[in-house]
């Protein structure tokens, strides 16, 4: 049973446009036997987006942290543990948001679902998935 981690630009993708994903990954995120998660650090991305009030981001924390856990995604907080690889991660990738998640998806293990082509280079775990426009 496959386990998925999504980032931020996915997990927005899922709840908000669900039609630009790739259907093989639909379809594995759909498959009730697979785990899915999101992280607390895509909620924390989202409200610190929210908060510069960029015209292109009209998304609040509150919403999309509900409808993840409406969709059935279990919440992946945010430990103490996670942490410790951070410092010894290369510098391929410097945003401190995706570089939680791959430590997060190493300590899982889980599969890394990402729109980042650069965070491939981190690990085998990262698949870097093309939205249709």
């Amino acid at each position: 049973m496959p386990v998925y981690l999504l980032d931020t630009n996915v997990l927005l993708a899922v709840l908000l446009a669900p039609e630009r994903l790739p259907e093989t990954v639909a379809a594995s995120l759909a498959n009730g036997s697979n785990r899915v998660y999101f992280s607390a650090a895509s909620i924390w991305e989202v409200a610190i987006k929210q908060s510069l009030r960029r015209p292109d981001f009209d998304f609040s924390p509150e919403d999309i942290h509900r409808l993840a856990l409406e969709t059935g995604f279990s919440e992946l907080f945010v430990k103490g543990l996670d942490c410790y690889p951070l410092g010894r991660l290369p510098l391929h990738h410097r945003d401190p948001f995706d570089r939680m998640l791959i430590s997060q998806a190493q300590s899982l293990p889980a599969f890394l679902l990402t729109t980042d082509g650069v965070l491939k280079q981190y690990s085998e775990l990262v698949v870097h998935i093309v939205m249709k426009p």
